[in-house]
């Protein structure tokens, strides 16, 4: 088989193979009543069984024309004010978020055969939020946000070299250094849906409603 012959490789591959992924049971009768104690289970859980990087998620937005976009984030946090991620007001997601202040979130943990799903309005944390996120993570991070221009048009990758080393040598010199376009937003989930897959394709979906009063109504969905 040709290394190239995508369909042969596409054929060749397995999902959830017993040697790599556990797919445990879930109950959802007996589930907790809201979304975000279940997430918590369920990422500890990811992190215990040697999932890769669980914090990263995808992130779908789009465009003032509705056009779809996504990529992959990092998780920064979650709790009762929504999930959080983060990124430059300025680059593409950050337009298309203030333009349309609206997201979906996707974690997909394949050691357990889990995906989690959130869907909801965004928000920008306040500027001081933000800064206070961006200090408390690595000397790295702090130089890629000094760098800036994210989702610019780069002339070279000897421009980029040239930016990011002076982003290296000002984070080292000033951790505490700003940057004002970082920005921390959280999307606050409208629903959640909790997929895990079972070895006779019986997969359970639980999907939480939020009602106006603050509670969740629980929801079973055909796989």
């Amino acid at each position: 088989m040709a290394a190239t012959d995508l369909h042969a490789l596409l054929r060749s591959l397995r999902v959830w193979s017993p040697e790599t992924t556990e797919l445990r049971p879930f109950d959802p009768s007996s589930a907790p009543e809201d979304p975000l104690t279940l997430f918590t289970a369920w990422f500890a859980d990811a992190v215990a069984a040697g999932q890769p990087e669980p914090h990263t998620v995808s992130l779908a937005t789009s465009d003032e024309e509705g056009r779809a976009d996504v990529r992959i984030v990092m998780l920064h946090g979650a709790d009762r004010d929504g999930w959080s991620f983060a990124s430059h007001l300025t680059s593409r997601k950050g337009h298309h978020l203030s333009a349309r202040p609206y997201a979906a979130l996707a974690f997909y943990w394949p050691v357990l055969g889990r995906q989690v799903r959130l869907r909801g309005p965004v928000t920008a944390a306040p500027s001081e939020e933000g800064q206070a996120d961006l200090h408390a993570r690595s000397t790295g991070a702090l130089a890629a946000a000094l760098t800036g221009r994210q989702s610019g048009l780069l002339a070279s990758l000897e421009e980029l070299r040239e930016a990011s080393e002076a982003a290296w040598e000002r984070a080292r010199a000033d951790p505490a250094a700003p940057s004002p376009t970082w920005t921390l937003y959280r999307l606050r989930p409208q629903e959640a849906e909790f997929f895990q897959g079972d070895p006779e394709r019986r997969h359970v979906r639980l999907r939480y409603v939020g009602e106006d009063d603050g509670s969740w109504r629980k929801q079973l969905l055909w796989p």
